[in-house]
């Protein structure tokens, strides 16, 4: 058993906490929304009323945040949760934010005897709530040993993919590209069919049992179709930060990108257009010009 601080509540991070809770670890969560945690209670998840109530006295500090500014507030600014933790514990840092950014917190936080495991997700809600989600796993092998059991009860594959904080996160944004570059592919070619005068669910229904089956043209493809966009899995704005981190990273490397970066034009379009905290589905409006643009 596990004493587990946890901070982020979202889609991915309630369900996460869940099933860490489930799986018989002590949980103590905080989220700026303070019935995220309330409502996890029957789960046997309890309710920390600031970030270092959660990190105090943590053998492992989750963090479930959406971006690196709020990570660094977390741990570093207002919540301040990195003076609060003990030598030897671990941060499991589970966000998609990029290896720089996860590489200076891995050196300030060994000047205290902390040491981070970096391990963004992938997979989706409905794996989330299922313990099914894929986890790339980076860090020193005692930190990675220290977090496993959490690993476990998250995770149907967890591969350590490098020895240093960081790893995990290019192999994430590996994934990011072809996710992002998959949803936008996906609406285009359905806007595609409606302009050419195909019925789109139809010809959706044909193509995702073939060659060009993917997963995101069948999970977004169905919701892009539906065109309700009611139920958000994942919004446009974390394509915008995350095709933002690729093609930021390959800049930093000289390596041209050109499909993600038409890619993550698409999701500034869908921002701009007012659809950032609407489900990154809704993207499809952008190319059946169907959108208004906010100002």
């Amino acid at each position: 058993m596990t004493n587990v601080g946890w901070i982020g509540l979202g889609a991915m991070g309630s369900p996460m906490a869940s099933c860490v809770a489930k799986a018989g670890h002590l949980v103590t969560a905080f989220d700026i929304d303070p019935q995220k945690a309330v409502a996890l209670a029957g789960d046997g998840v309890k309710a920390a009323a600031t970030v270092r109530d959660a990190a105090v006295g943590a053998d492992v500090l989750v963090l479930m945040v959406a971006t690196a500014d709020q990570a660094e507030a977390v741990l570093y600014g207002d919540g301040n949760a990195a003076e609060a933790l003990h030598s030897g514990s671990v941060v499991l840092l589970m966000a998609t934010v990029g290896p720089a950014a996860v590489e200076d917190w891995a050196q300030r936080l060994a000047t205290t005897g902390v040491q981070i495991v970096d391990a963004p997700v992938s997979g989706g809600v409905a794996r989330a709530g299922r313990g099914d989600l894929l986890i790339m796993v980076s860090g020193a092998a005692a930190a990675v040993e220290t977090a496993q059991p959490l690993l476990d009860a998250m995770a149907s594959n967890a591969p350590v993919v490098g020895t240093e904080p960081g790893e995990g996160q290019k192999v994430k944004l590996v994934n990011q590209l072809l996710c992002g570059v998959h949803i936008a592919v996906a609406a285009e070619a359905l806007a595609y069919a409606e302009a050419l005068g195909l019925d789109a669910g139809t010809t959706w229904e044909v193509l995702r049992h073939g060659a060009a089956a993917s997963f995101m043209l069948d999970d977004r493809g169905a919701r892009m179709i539906d065109d309700s966009n009611d139920d958000i899995r994942s919004t446009t704005d974390i394509f915008v930060k995350d095709m933002g981190l690729v093609t930021a990273a390959a800049r930093a490397q000289s390596y041209p990108t050109p499909l993600a970066s038409a890619a993550e034009q698409l999701y500034l379009a869908g921002r701009r257009a007012g659809l950032g905290r609407a489900d990154d589905s809704s993207v499809i409006q952008i190319l059946r010009g169907t959108a208004t643009a906010s100002r």
